[in-house]
């Protein structure tokens, strides 16, 4: 599962490539995001218009998983949608786009596990010609109350998560059993941001091989 990822590009690529209508978030300088980290998403604001705000990486935990602690760490990664978990996040007022140019997944070695890192080919790059593609993860967000650290007690949050699929032929080596949902065209993010559920759905599948590299192995991306 991804819990690590990278992202180089400004704001002003995310308003542009996502049609996004303001930023909320300052600058954004280039970053890695792990698990609970406070992170850039693309969502509708009360108005329907786009626009770029931070939440927290983690949605609430299903229940069974919550027996026996008091604090909810988040789920990162959404698979099963069809569960009545996650089914009532999937209308298009909880979807959001989750910004990034890298993912990294962990290879299983000796002694210990190696980050691999993953980004979009050349291809992909027409409408961002600086550097790596940018992408997004098809992310699902909530406002949320509850206790994510003992040390915070319970707050108020805004939290997101991106789902995941069956892992393509690039990844599977090093992650056999899933890869996050990439978005990498206009008509792809506006069927994720607008579609009936049925069709957005749809685009929880792989993405085709060619359109995939690994670019990085260890601690630097």
């Amino acid at each position: 599962m991804c819990n690590l990822y990278n992202l180089t590009k400004g704001p002003q690529a995310l308003l542009r490539i996502a049609q996004a209508f303001q930023n909320r978030t300052g600058n954004l300088p280039p970053s890695d995001y792990f698990p609970d980290s406070s992170a850039p998403v693309i969502r509708a604001d009360g108005e329907g218009k786009r626009e770029i705000a931070k939440l927290r990486w983690g949605m609430p935990s299903p229940f069974f998983a919550l027996k026996g602690r008091d604090t909810d760490p988040g789920v990162t990664n959404i698979r099963n949608v069809a569960s009545p978990h996650w089914r009532r996040w999937v209308g298009v007022e909880h979807r959001c786009l989750v910004p990034a140019t890298r993912f990294c997944e962990w290879e299983d070695t000796k002694p210990k596990k190696t980050k691999v890192w993953f980004a979009l080919t050349e291809r992909q790059a027409e409408d961002d010609p600086d550097g790596e593609p940018l992408f997004f993860f098809a992310g699902l967000w909530t406002p949320w109350r509850g206790v994510r650290k003992k040390a915070e007690g319970e707050q108020d949050l805004e939290v997101f998560g991106f789902l995941t699929t069956e892992a393509n032929g690039v990844v599977k080596p090093i992650h056999p059993k899933a890869m996050p949902v990439l978005l990498t065209t206009r008509e792809e993010i506006e069927a994720w941001m607008g579609a009936p559920t049925p069709e957005a759905l749809k685009l929880q599948r792989p993405l085709p091989d060619r359109l995939l590299r690994i670019v990085g192995r260890g601690d630097q991306p």
